[in-house]
């Protein structure tokens, strides 16, 4: 991986996360002061917890993509401590998921004159949970790697002992 590609992947997972945290803290804001009255049209505060709970799986996984691309740029990514980063991450996106899907419950009531926007929702969802999907993909994808990594290890070994 190239230092100007992992100056921009940071460079976007800094941004990300900035923003997150800016939306979490104008939530939290919004739920401390109680500045924001609710007007009955849709449930605010359920929404404003789900959605601070949403950015919190954002943020993990912005986390583990830092600690892999990290991990990348000193050559170790191929080693069993990368699948704890990964399996936080595929974590992190169903939990994503999961969240998207409590917000669509709780916009459905309100939608039932147009219930295309619920399916619409919905479909992001599934689309959510094929994301995480994918990575599990490539999480075998590196088991593979890791295990010729360690068989080449062992025939190199082997190699050396024979010269």
């Amino acid at each position: 991986m190239g230092k100007l590609t992992v100056r921009a992947l940071r460079a976007v997972l800094v941004v990300v996360l900035a923003g997150t945290v800016f939306v979490q803290a104008g939530m939290v804001w919004a739920l401390v002061s109680g500045s924001d009255p609710e007007d009955g049209s849709l449930p605010l505060t359920p929404l404003r917890v789900i959605t601070i709970l949403g950015m919190v799986s954002v943020q993990v996984a912005l986390v583990c993509v830092w600690r892999l691309v990290t991990m990348v740029r000193r050559g170790t990514v191929f080693s069993h401590t990368a699948f704890r980063y990964v399996d936080v991450m595929i974590g992190a996106i169903v939990a994503a998921a999961l969240v998207w899907f409590a917000v669509t419950a709780l916009n459905a009531p309100g939608q039932r004159d147009d219930p295309g926007v619920t399916v619409i929702m919905g479909g992001v969802g599934v689309a959510i949970l094929g994301i995480a999907l994918m990575v599990l993909v490539l999480r075998m994808l590196l088991a593979q790697a890791v295990a010729r990594d360690v068989d080449a290890a062992k025939m190199q070994a082997e190699l050396d002992e024979v010269i």
